[in-house]
């Protein structure tokens, strides 16, 4: 576990986007494409995952991570997934493995031919972020470079110390009742896909990025799995911000000196760098 240090906020390279439709399976989704004003020919390809505890959240609210995605150098393409309860487990992740296999095959239609592909998710699109990794290395396919993890939500038990310091418990809480309103019974928190912290094999997992705060809910189970990742041979920089950061609600703020994701993009640009094929 590596204690962010506060850094000056660096000038943000300048980031434009625009609607775009990504292929999923039989149908398709919506999607923003964000792009910085120069593309590196050696940019990475990133697909964002927005948070919202599996029933909420949009392609507005991501919009601040998807930006500070595309600013530390990739294109973005963030993803409007199906929501629950009226689209339960495993329904919004097989949606989105199809929007990533049609992004994989078509990714010089937003970058190069052989640009390197990630997966990214704040919250609950952490966890389908970490389970497409799952999926893609089970499925052969297609290949990833990193997985940047922000937050995610990994366990359904919604017992640990972090999230009853931040007043959850089984019920009456957003990420309890997302749960369960994403999984429907509780039969499928034993499910890998669903809960990636439980996975019993996850090696051969691509390099993993994951953030956390010292307030976030969210601390301990990013801290377990960064351990298991780690413990399984996964290369895995894990950050934790010290002190109040209104994590994960900051996730929504543009970066600024000393902000949550102004932090969170110098770790991104120096872990594409290091995970971009040689």
């Amino acid at each position: 576990m590596l204690a962010a240090p506060i850094q000056p906020y660096r000038s943000p390279r300048p980031v434009f986007w625009r609607q775009e439709t990504i292929a999923a399976g039989a149908g398709s989704l919506a999607a923003r494409l964000y792009a910085p004003a120069e593309i590196a020919a050696d940019a990475g390809l990133v697909l964002h995952l927005h948070g919202g505890a599996f029933t909420g959240g949009s392609l507005m609210e991501g919009e601040a991570v998807a930006t500070m995605l595309a600013e530390a150098g990739s294109v973005v393409l963030s993803l409007d997934y199906p929501l629950a309860p009226a689209h339960r487990f495993p329904e919004a992740l097989e949606a989105a493995y199809g929007a990533l296999a049609a992004i994989g095959k078509g990714r010089s239609r937003w970058a190069a031919k052989h640009a390197p592909l990630y997966v990214a998710g704040e919250e609950a699109g952490g966890n389908i972020a970490a389970a497409l990794a799952l999926m893609a290395r089970d499925r052969r396919g297609p290949t990833l470079a990193g997985q940047i993890l922000l937050s995610p939500m990994l366990d359904p038990c919604v017992g640990t110390c972090s999230l009853r310091a931040a007043d959850a418990g089984p019920v009456g809480c957003r990420w309890a009742d997302g749960w369960a309103d994403y999984l429907g019974t509780p039969d499928k928190a034993a499910h890998p896909y669903a809960a990636p912290i439980n996975a019993s094999r996850l090696a051969g997992l691509p390099p993993a990025l994951l953030f956390s705060a010292d307030d976030d809910p969210m601390r301990d189970e990013v801290a377990s799995y960064a351990t298991r990742l780690r413990d399984a041979g996964v290369t895995v920089r894990h950050y934790v911000r010290p002190g109040a950061s209104r994590w994960p609600a900051a996730y929504a703020d543009a970066p600024e000196n000393g902000s949550c994701l102004c932090l969170a993009c110098d770790h991104v640009t120096e872990f594409y760098a290091l995970t971009a094929p040689s």
